[in-house]
């Protein structure tokens, strides 16, 4: 999880005050209410419950965040001077103390000329872990933090070793033993002790390895003997740092723990990825696609993990890691969650024919995706990059679940030449309640493939291969046929219950021809039958 929310400035924070607030139509026009009829109210320093709003808004956002990672999931929050220390209180209530990881700091600006005391160019990025029983594997190793250049030297093993540095194999200041304290015969035949001493003494040098790893070290080519042009002076002793093994002679690659300061990054970058895509700045305060795509490359993917952002503004997480799987050839996936906050219609998004915070998100990734897929049309794959989203919105259902229970009071007999009316809600799109039910099943990404089978009838679609949803008002023995001869066949048939009418028997006949039909092309294929 990645999460850029809104920072408690005390101006531009705007949070909801009563989620069963009910609707109030002069409200939502004045914009004193959101369109579900929530009061939305400016947190102002002048608050006395200033922190405390916003840290209310945060809380349960947070602990829903910790449910939905998996036990080896990570959560980045990037936060500002305003609430990084009361945030911090909270994650460590909600996620532990001991999953903590470290706040990272991240230069976004090189200066403040504008600054009234010292200029902060600096916000932070805290990281948690669900459960740090998993931290070994979650986090990669930085391949480019180590100096290429210092590996100079080349020798008979450079094909398989590369080149290499020396470093001295004597040290001094560390915890002594005798066993360590042994004489090295030099190339002239003279020999040396740990410190160029001509003879064994406890001075507290010693040498970093043991006499067995030292003449192996000789035997294979790890050790070097090196002499200043001083005259009278000694050998030092070196060992050989490869690049591409270990002084097990292991090929290893060469890497180290990834630092907590990013200072390569800066704001203006992603001002400037907005204005290239939309040819126009539609949206403020987004971060750098860079940035994000740094922290995912902090982490052990697995090819089919997940991103989520329920902070997702202009969708910067979704154009992150679209560029994050065009450059490994990964092919992670993202949940982007916003409200469809509305734009001010002095900006320039309002202008351009933005009218929310959404539509600029979902017009972003259309952009970032087809921009992703040019700069790399001659890479081998690129043909298999998923740029392509579904968009959902939050609604309440569509389908009359209780309808019947609940209509005494209506002529059914009047609905019968609209059955419609009887099972869904006024004007209720058929994908919709196709989405709503494969809501309703366990483990179905609502990422698959949704279809519409014609040739059956104008309202049957088949989702994921799995499941057959038929909404057509009347079942026919034709219908059942055709439905049967899929192949390969559903997991699942899910039909309306209005379509077989009031006759019970007509409903046993039509199942009893399915069964039929199924076992007469697919043997003993187990399928289930569901109605809505």
């Amino acid at each position: 999880i990645y999460i850029d929310p809104p920072y408690n400035t005390g101006s531009d924070f705007i949070y909801n005050d009563n989620f069963r607030c009910d609707s109030i139509e002069s409200d939502i026009k004045e914009g004193i209410r959101n369109e579900e009829g929530a009061r939305l109210e400016k947190n102002t320093k002048s608050s006395n419950k200033y922190h405390a709003n916003w840290l209310n808004m945060m809380y349960p956002r947070l602990k829903i965040a910790r449910d939905l990672l998996t036990e080896d999931g990570v959560i980045f929050i990037s936060i500002d001077d305003n609430e990084v220390h009361n945030l911090r209180k909270i994650c460590d209530e909600i996620f532990g103390e001991e999953n903590f990881v470290t706040e990272l700091i991240w230069r976004k600006k090189t200066g403040a000329s504008d600054a009234k005391g010292i200029a902060v160019i600096t916000e932070y990025i805290l990281v948690y872990v669900k459960n740090n029983s998993f931290i070994d594997k979650i986090f990669t190793k930085n391949t480019n933090s180590y100096d290429k250049n210092r590996y100079r030297y080349s020798d008979g093993y450079v094909e398989r070793r590369g080149n290499y540095y020396p470093d001295n194999l004597d040290r001094g200041g560390i915890q002594y033993s005798d066993s360590m304290n042994f004489p090295i015969t030099c190339p002239d035949g003279t020999i040396t002790f740990p410190n160029g001493r001509k003879e064994f003494k406890n001075d507290g040098w010693i040498w970093t390895w043991s006499k067995e790893k030292v003449d192996w070290g000789l035997k294979n080519g790890f050790i070097e003997f090196r002499k200043s042009d001083k005259k009278d002076s000694g050998w030092a002793v070196c060992y050989k740092n490869y690049m591409y093994v270990n002084n097990k002679d292991e090929i290893v690659e060469k890497s180290a723990p990834h630092k907590n300061y990013i200072d390569d990054i800066l704001n203006t970058y992603a001002t400037a990825e907005i204005n290239s895509l939309f040819k126009s700045k539609v949206f403020q305060y987004t971060k750098p696609s860079k940035l994000i795509k740094l922290l995912l490359s902090y982490i052990n993917f697995a090819k089919d993990d997940i991103i989520l952002d329920f902070f997702s503004g202009s969708a910067t997480t979704a154009h992150a890691v679209m560029q994050l799987n065009a450059e490994d050839g990964g092919n992670r996936k993202y949940i982007m969650v916003q409200i469809p906050q509305k734009c001010d219609e002095n900006t320039e998004a309002y202008k351009n024919g933005y009218k929310n915070i959404c539509e600029i998100g979902k017009e972003r990734i259309r952009r970032a995706g087809a921009k992703i897929l040019e700069e790399n049309k001659d890479k081998d794959g690129i043909q298999n990059l998923d740029v392509g989203f579904k968009v959902f919105r939050v609604a309440n259902t569509n389908i009359k679940w209780n309808n019947i229970q609940n209509m005494e009071q209506l002529d059914i007999n009047t609905l019968k030449d609209t059955p419609d009316q009887l099972d869904f809600i006024l004007n209720a799109k058929d994908k919709d309640i196709v989405y709503e039910i494969m809501l309703r099943q366990k483990n179905i990404p609502l990422t698959s493939k949704l279809v519409l089978l014609d040739n059956i009838g104008s309202r049957t679609y088949l989702y994921a291969n799995l499941y057959l949803i038929c909404l057509e008002t009347n079942i026919t023995d034709e219908i059942i046929e055709k439905l049967s001869q899929i192949n390969p066949l559903p997991r699942k048939f899910i039909f309306r219950d209005s379509a077989f009418g009031e006759d019970c028997a007509r409903k046993e006949k039509t199942f009893r021809l399915l069964d039929n039909l199924i076992k007469k092309n697919y043997g003993e294929d187990t399928y289930n039958v569901e109605f809505i």
